[in-house]
C-alpha cells in the first residue's frame, strides 16, 4: 500500500509501508540521495522541523591519554590530587624556609666528650718543627727547625718535628713513645667513639705527627741498626751551670737560639722496644694506608730486633735521662713491644716472646710489689697483661699459650680488684683520689692510666658477654669498674674539695699559672732571650696564653694544690699524662652501648687452630 502526500519543498512524498525497512537499509538509502540537494542551506524553522529539537551533547565518560584510556572521574581526581599535593609541599617549604633553623642534638655532649676535645688540643700546642697551616693554637709557631742538622756522617738527616715533652722544649723519646702507643691503643679500641665526637681525624693526625718523627730517630730503611737517638735538647742545671739549655733558659720555643744537643744510645732496649710498640700500634691505626702501615711495621721490627740484640737501659751509664725519665727495667717493654708486634704482624714468634714465662718473671709479673698494677711511662706490665688478656677473651688460642694467658688474665682481675675502694692496696685522699704513686708528687698521670685500663677491661668483659669478675669469693659487675673510672676522672674535671678542674680550659676554675714556657710568655713581637723570659716565669700574673686541654701534675695527698708557675710538681703538664687522659676520656665518652671494636686489632692475626698438646708417654707395664 502506498500513500502520497505533498512535499512542501516540491515533488511528491511517498511513504511506502512495505518499504519501511531496517535502519541499515535507510542508512544505505541516504547514501543515494543527491548530495547537491543536501548542500542547500536550511533556515532555522526547516532545521527544527526536520531534525527536531537539538540534542545536548553528552560528556564523554572516558579520557583518551593516547597510550591508555582512563575514567574521566579518576583522571580529574588524580590531577586534582597532584595539584593539591604540590601546593601543600610548596606551602610547607615556604614555612620551613621562613622559620629560623635550630640544631637539635638528641643527646647533648657529656663532660667526657667536651674534655676530650680540649685534651687533644694540648698536643697541637706541644708540636715542634714546621707547624701545619691549621694547627689552631694562635700563640704557637714553627720552632727548632735546626734540630739534628749539620752533623756529618750521622744516620739521620734532621730531627725536626715531634713533640716537646712538657713545659720545656726537650724531646724525650722514651715517654713520647709511650704517649703515642697509648693514643694508638685508644683509637684501635674506640674509633667509633672518636668518630662520634668528631675527633678521629684529629687524633690520627696527632699520632702520625709523632710516628713520622720517630722514623727519623734511627735508620728506618735498614733491617738492622746499632744506635738510635734518645733525646733532643738538654735540661741538666746541676752544679749551678749557667750554660744556656732548655731548663736554664725560659724562652718561647720559637725564639730558641742556643745549640740543642742530640743524645744517642747504642744499648737502649727499653727505649727501642717502646718505640717499636708505638710504631706497631700506629701501623694498626693506619692499616688502610697499606704503604705507610708497612713502613711503620718495618721500623718496629728493626727497633725490636735492636732492643733484643744490644741489651741495656737507655738511662744508665750516667745519662741525663736518669734525672728526668729513669727507666727501671727493659723486660716489661719486651713483653709490651712483643705483644704489639704480634698484633701488627700476626707473626707467632712475637707472641711466643710476649708469653715467655721467663721474660714475664723478669718483668715482675709474679712478685707483685707496691707499684704492681700501676701503668706508667716507665712500667708497661699492667697494660701488657690486659692487652694479652684480650687475646684470651676473644680468640682463645689454646695450647701452648693458654697457661700464661690465663695467668695474665687472673693478674688483670687482681689489679682491677686493687683499684676498688673496698680493698686497701692503694690509699685515697679525703676527696677520693686514688694514690697510685703512694702520695708522691704528680699523681694524675697514673690515675688516668688506671681509669683507662678499668674502663677498657669493663668493655672487654661486656663484649665477651661476661657480666663481671671475681675478687676472691665476691663477684663484682662491670659497672663497678666503670664507676671507679668515672669517680677518678670526675675528680680531675672538678669534682674535688677545691672545686678545681685540673684540665686547663675545662670548667670555670682551672690553673692559670701553668708551668709552660710558651704559654707564660706573651706573643707580642718581642723576642725574650734566655734570661729575658725569667720575668714571665716569676710573675704572679696569670699566663697570657691558655694552654687548652693540658692536664697539670695534680694535687698533693691532702687534696691541696698550689697554682704557682715555678712549682712544676703541681702545675706542669706532660704529653705522657695527657695521652692517658685522652684514652680515659674517650673510653668513658658517649653511649656505653657503643663499646669496643673487637676485631680491628686482630686484622693481621691469622686464623688460630690450637696446637694439640703432646701425647702422653707410651704406657709401660
Amino acid at each position: 500500500m502506498s500513500m502520497y502526500g505533498r512535499d512542501p519543498w516540491g515533488g511528491s512524498l511517498e511513504i511506502n509501508a512495505a518499504d519501511s525497512a531496517t535502519d541499515d537499509d535507510r542508512s544505505r538509502n541516504l547514501n543515494d540521495l543527491d548530495r547537491a540537494a543536501l548542500s542547500r542551506p536550511l533556515d532555522e524553522t526547516q532545521q527544527s522541523w526536520l531534525l527536531g529539537p537539538a540534542e545536548q551533547k553528552k560528556k564523554k565518560k572516558y579520557v583518551d591519554l593516547g597510550c591508555i584510556i582512563v575514567s574521566r572521574k579518576i583522571f580529574v581526581w588524580t590531577v586534582g590530587s597532584i595539584v593539591a599535593a604540590a601546593l601543600l609541599v610548596g606551602l610547607i617549604t615556604v614555612i620551613v624556609e621562613a622559620v629560623p633553623r635550630h640544631r637539635h642534638n638528641h643527646t647533648p655532649a657529656d663532660n667526657y666528650t667536651l674534655a676530650l676535645h680540649k685534651a687533644l688540643m694540648f698536643f697541637n700546642a706541644q708540636k715542634s718543627g714546621k707547624l701545619p697551616k691549621h694547627n689552631n693554637v694562635s700563640w704557637r709557631g714553627s720552632s727548632c727547625l735546626s734540630d739534628g742538622k749539620g752533623k756529618q756522617g750521622s744516620f739521620y738527616k734532621d730531627l725536626v718535628g715531634g713533640y716537646y715533652d712538657a713545659g720545656d722544649a726537650i724531646k724525650f723519646h722514651f715517654p713520647a713513645s709511650f704517649a703515642m702507643t697509648m693514643l694508638s691503643w685508644s683509637v684501635i679500641e674506640y674509633s667509633a667513639k672518636y668518630e662520634a665526637a668528631g675527633e678521629l681525624n684529629h687524633v690520627k693526625e696527632i699520632i702520625k705527627w709523632g710516628a713520622d718523627y720517630f722514623l727519623k730517630t734511627f735508620n728506618s730503611s735498614s733491617d738492622t741498626i746499632n744506635t738510635m737517638v734518645a733525646q733532643v735538647g738538654t735540661g741538666d742545671t746541676s752544679g749551678g751551670s749557667t750554660t744556656p739549655n732548655d731548663h736554664y733558659c725560659w724562652m718561647r720555643p720559637e725564639d730558641i737560639d742556643y745549640e740543642r744537643l742530640v743524645t744517642e744510645c747504642s744499648h737502649c732496649s727499653d727505649l727501642a722496644a717502646e718505640m717499636a710498640a708505638a710504631l706497631a700500634s700506629a701501623s694498626i691505626v693506619f692499616k688502610d694506608n697499606k704503604a705507610y702501615s708497612q713502613k711503620l711495621v718495618h721500623g718496629a721490627r728493626t727497633l725490636f730486633q735492636f732492643a733484643r740484640d744490644q741489651r741495656g737501659r737507655y738511662s744508665e751509664r750516667g745519662s741525663e735521662a736518669a734525672i728526668f725519665y729513669n727507666s727501671t727495667s727493659y723486660w716489661d717493654e719486651f713483653v709490651w713491644g712483643g705483644a704489639w708486634l704480634y698484633y701488627a704482624t700476626g707473626n707467632n714468634s712475637y707472641l711466643q716472646l710476649a708469653t715467655n714465662p721467663g721474660i714475664a718473671k723478669h718483668a715482675g709479673a709474679f712478685w707483685g710489689g707496691p707499684d704492681y698494677g700501676v701503668l706508667s711511662w716507665d712500667n708497661k706490665l699492667a697494660g701488657t697483661q690486659l692487652l694479652l688478656s684480650r687475646l684470651r677473651l676473644f680468640l682463645s688460642p689454646g695450647y701452648p699459650y693458654e697457661e700464661i694467658l690465663r695467668t695474665f688474665h687472673n693478674q688483670t682481675s687482681i689489679i682491677m680488684c686493687s683499684y676498688l675502694p673496698i680493698f686497701t692496696k692503694f690509699n685515697r685522699t679525703r676527696g677520693g683520689l686514688i694514690e697510685l704513686n703512694h702520695g708522691r708528687p704528680q699523681p694524675l698521670q697514673y690515675v688516668v692510666n688506671a681509669a683507662f685500663l678499668a674502663t677498657l677491661y669493663s668493655d672487654y668483659l661486656e663484649a665477651a658477654d661476661t657480666p663481671g669478675w671475681y675478687c676472691g669469693p665476691n663477684f663484682y659487675s662491670t659497672d663497678v669498674l666503670r664507676d671507679f673510672a668515672k669517680t677518678q676522672i670526675d675528680y680531675i674535671l672538678g669534682k674535688n674539695p677545691r672545686k678545681m678542674s685540673y684540665v686547663v680550659g675545662f670548667g670555670n676554675h682551672y690553673p692559670k699559672h701553668v708551668h709552660h714556657r710558651g704559654a707564660s710568655i706573651p706573643k707580642n713581637k718581642i723576642r725574650y732571650n734566655c734570661k729575658g723570659g725569667w720575668k714571665w716565669r716569676d710573675t704572679t700574673k696569670p699566663n697570657p696564653n691558655t694552654l687548652v686541654g693540658a692536664m697539670v701534675a695534680g694535687p698533693d695527698r691532702h687534696d691541696g694544690f698550689r697554682d704557682v708557675r715555678t712549682n712544676y710538681n703541681y702545675t706542669e703538664p706532660t704529653i705522657a699524662g695527657n695521652a692517658g687522659l685522652v684514652a680515659a676520656l674517650v673510653a668513658l665518652s658517649g653511649d656505653k652501648t657503643t663499646g669496643i671494636d673487637k676485631n680491628t686489632i686482630f686484622s693481621a692475626v691469622p686464623p688460630m687452630f690450637p696446637t694439640p698438646p703432646p701425647p702422653p708417654a707410651p704406657w709401660r707395664p
